[in-house]
This record gives structure tokens, C-alpha cells and sequence, in this order.
């Protein structure tokens, strides 16, 4: 006889999309005009030097080397807005939302036009919860820009955070028109779907967003759900596999897969996934390990 089910099937979704500036040194030495004073000539080079290190700092993943570069930029030149865009695009990935949102300002102060820096700052404040103000950010940078996908990508999910589900739709479906080669578009469209009980849309989705990036665990994690959601637990089980292989340490999928597992009869396979989303940091599969596992 099965246990009552009590732990929630968790998706990952909710991924912000942020937009960066780059600027390549040699279309920077281009433009330099014949006659510049050599000390405001080697200020200019100095800073695109500067600046690009940034920009590779921070494509390679070091979000804290890239901030100092960007801050070295502003140290230059005050007005720098691309150096304040990104130095808040770092921030952001490292979960430093008001130092984020005071970059972004400062971006849009020195230039009002900027539609990126709406966009980002829409992202930054839904993450501390200030729907309403990511709301009018995004909604400017739409005015701004109507092709802009980070924007309609970052209403969406503002959308899907505070209930409204068709407009978060509307809004993935824009995104998606616009750049169709986002795989996490994909991905919060399906979330959403499969919130509304569409689990063969949702899986239509899911499908995209691996045929995107086929090393998206995610997108794996979340098919999973919605296979089970239809009771399809072997296929659920096989997906959450794929999502584990991908990232072992994605406690949430250990936790799904042992949900799928009990429900297949395997008590024994479940509770060994459950030990396993706990050892992870997973609090609610401890709690169930104390239920059935014993």
C-alpha cells in the first residue's frame, strides 16, 4: 500500500534573462580620431582594455573579477552607462539585487533610452518581490524596444509570479516569436502550461527547450513532472535520470524521482533518492525520510 503523497513536486523555472553590452577593441581603435591628445588617447584605450576584461572576466564565469574591471571603467569615466549596465548584470548573477537595481539607475540616469537597463532591472526587482515596479520597468522597456525578448521573457514570469497565467503565456509567446532559440523561454512556458494542467503542452515545450540545449536539466527535471503528472512514471523516472546525469547535485530531482519511485512500488529506491536530496540541503525530504524510510 502506498503513502500518502505529501512532498511537493518541485519544477525549476523561474530564470531571469539579462542583457549585457560588449565592445570589441579593434571597432573601439577605429574610432579613435587622428589628433587626439596622447594622455586622453591612452585614458581611451585604457579603459575599452579595461572594460573587455570585464566582459571576458565575466563570460568566463568570474562575476566578481568582471565588477572590479566594470568599476575601474566607472573610476575613468563617471559616465560610463555600459559599465554600470553590466558591473549590475554581475550582480545580479550573484544574487546582489539592490546593488543591481543601483547600477541599473545610475545606467539610466546618464542614458533615459536605455531599454536594456529597464529590462534587467525589471528581472532585479521581481526577484525581491516588487512586481509592480518590475511591471513598469519592463513595460518601458517594451515602449522602448518592441523586439526586445529579455523584456516580454522577464514580464512573463513577473506575470506568472503573481497568478497571471494567460498574460505570462502572451508575453513567452512574444519572447519566443522574437528570438526562438532561448531554451529557458521554453522552459517557463512549459512551467506555466503544466500549471494550467496542459501536460502534453507542457512537455511540447520541454521537448524544445533540450532540442535547444540538450544539457538543459531543467528542462529534463520539469518533463518529468508533467510525464508524471499524466502517470507516465517510467518515462518521469527515465527524464529525472537524464536531469541527475546532467547535475548531480540537484537535490529538487532526487526528491521528484523518489515521489515517482514510490509510486512505481519501489519504496526502497525512493527513500535512497530521498537520503540523497537531503544529504543535498533538501529540508522537506528530510522530513519525509523520517515518515518512510525508517
Amino acid at each position: 500500500m502506498l503513502s500518502e503523497l505529501v512532498l511537493p513536486i518541485l519544477k525549476t523555472f523561474r530564470k531571469l534573462l539579462m542583457s549585457r553590452r560588449t565592445s570589441g577593441l579593434l571597432a573601439a581603435l577605429s574610432v579613435l580620431l587622428l589628433g587626439t591628445p596622447l594622455i586622453s588617447g591612452c585614458t581611451y584605450f585604457e579603459k575599452k582594455i579595461i572594460y573587455n576584461s570585464g566582459s571576458d572576466k565575466y563570460e568566463s564565469g568570474d562575476y566578481q573579477g568582471a565588477i572590479a574591471d566594470y568599476t575601474k571603467v566607472i573610476k575613468i569615466d563617471p559616465k560610463h552607462a555600459d559599465a554600470y549596465l553590466n558591473r549590475g548584470v554581475a550582480k545580479q548573477d550573484l544574487g546582489n539585487y539592490p546593488g543591481a537595481i543601483a547600477d541599473y539607475n545610475k545606467a539610466i540616469e546618464i542614458n533615459p533610452n536605455e531599454t536594456i537597463a529597464y529590462a534587467n532591472r525589471c528581472g532585479a526587482k521581481s526577484s525581491i518581490g516588487d512586481y509592480q515596479g518590475a511591471i513598469v520597468d519592463c513595460n518601458k522597456a517594451i515602449k522602448g524596444n518592441s523586439k526586445d525578448a529579455t523584456a516580454y521573457r522577464n514580464r512573463g514570469l513577473v506575470k506568472y509570479e503573481t497568478g497571471y497565467y494567460p498574460g505570462a503565456i502572451a508575453d513567452f509567446n512574444r519572447a519566443i516569436e522574437i528570438s526562438p532559440n532561448e531554451a529557458d523561454t521554453y522552459n517557463n512556458r512549459g512551467s506555466v502550461k503544466d500549471d494550467l494542467g496542459d501536460y502534453p503542452g507542457a512537455i511540447a515545450d520541454y521537448n524544445k527547450a533540450i532540442e535547444i540545449d540538450p544539457q538543459d536539466a531543467a528542462a529534463y527535471n520539469n518533463r518529468g513532472i508533467a510525464k508524471s503528472n499524466l502517470e507516465n512514471y517510467p518515462g518521469a523516472i527515465a527524464d529525472y535520470n537524464k536531469a541527475i546525469k546532467i547535475d548531480p547535485k540537484y537535490a529538487i530531482v532526487y526528491r521528484n524521482r523518489g515521489i515517482a519511485k514510490e509510486l512505481v512500488d519501489d519504496l526502497k529506491g525512493a527513500c535512497f533518492d530521498w537520503r540523497q536530496a537531503s544529504k543535498l540541503g533538501d529540508e522537506e525530504a528530510a522530513k519525509y525520510l523520517r515518515g518512510d524510510c525508517q
